[in-house]
């Protein structure tokens, strides 16, 4: 009888496994990924690079959605509340999550909860981009040309609170200057009124700006990282001018919080591999991008503490939105 009861235990258990559905490998149906800005900045640039290479390697569609707004809160809140399935994924200005929440009253979403980073895909360069009827030629005659004028230059932006919006008001306070703040709806509606004239400074990632200063519209002075980039060799930096004063734009992947470990594993091996491929890299740094090979945990840290220190100088300089 014990050996029957045994027998019959087993029979059932292998009913039960037999009737349980087949786990379907991932991806078995297209991704949508979501850039929280207008088509044709630079984070729209990255995404459907990466998507069409995605595409190609997963199987399935990689879908890119544009839904901008807000300075990148709309697009970004949609990931948050979305299902930690794979199939919604985000490619986003860091800044969204390490800025936008000091910024904001009443936020939607946590940067950094709410998520589950991926990768860091790459650092954009930032440029410092005016007019050509400026009369300056480094950022030293800038400098001074904006002191003996105050108030007299304006600056766009791509909305209040958007990095090409916090780095120009970091770079008043940092330089002893009063400028005027210009804010359009996008990247690229904002530079449009830079080359018409209509401002005289832009602060921004080079993916934008550069084709304007190789067509000869806009005059480059500077980028904004710490240190010299290989992509601008010739280019000095901002803080030989005006010393502390830097501001760096980084790009990442991420998904929903409580994307499982070996989907978001999978997704950043293949990011990694994509992103040095050497069309890829090539693509990017002809438009003043710089890919990054990083872990989810490496990116996670970088977050982390971009959302301390940004927060600590927002609340320092008194910086909201509304600004």
């Amino acid at each position: 009888m014990k050996f029957i009861r045994h027998l019959f235990a087993g029979a059932m258990l292998a009913l039960s496994a037999c009737a349980l559905p087949a786990h379907a490998a991932w991806p078995e149906r297209p991704i949508t990924m979501i850039v929280p800005f207008p088509p044709g900045g630079s984070t729209d640039i990255l995404a459907r690079v990466l998507a069409d290479h995605l595409s190609r390697r997963l199987g399935q569609p990689v879908v890119v959605e544009n839904r901008g707004g807000a300075s990148g809160n709309i697009g970004t809140a949609a990931v948050a509340a979305a299902a930690p399935d794979g199939y919604t994924l985000l490619v986003n200005a860091a800044s969204v999550h390490t800025v936008n929440p000091s910024l904001f009253a009443n936020m939607a979403f946590d940067g950094i909860e709410d998520f589950t980073p991926i990768a860091h895909l790459a650092n954009v360069l930032n440029t410092m981009v005016v007019h050509p009827s400026v009369p300056a030629q480094n950022l030293q005659e800038l400098v001074d040309y904006a002191r003996a004028n105050p108030g007299k230059l304006a600056y766009a932006s791509a909305g209040a609170g958007t990095t090409s919006h916090l780095g120009a008001v970091m770079f008043e306070r940092a330089a002893g200057i009063e400028m005027l703040h210009v804010p359009y709806k996008s990247t690229p509606q904002a530079l449009m009124e830079l080359v018409a004239g209509q401002t005289q400074l832009y602060i921004g990632a080079a993916t934008q700006s550069l084709p304007h200063v190789k067509a000869g519209k806009l005059k480059l002075l500077a980028i904004t990282e710490g240190e010299p980039s290989a992509l601008l060799p010739d280019t000095p930096t901002a803080n030989e001018t005006v010393p502390g004063y830097q501001i760096s734009v980084v790009y990442g992947a991420l998904g929903p919080a409580g994307l499982p470990l070996e989907l978001t594993n999978r997704l950043n091996a293949e990011i990694n591999e994509i992103l040095f491929l050497p069309e890829v890299r090539e693509q990017m740094a002809g438009l003043g991008v710089q890919v990054v090979r990083s872990s989810a945990e490496d990116f996670a840290k970088t977050l982390r503490d971009d959302a301390a220190r940004y927060s600590k100088l927002i609340e320092e300089l008194r910086i909201s939105a509304s600004d």
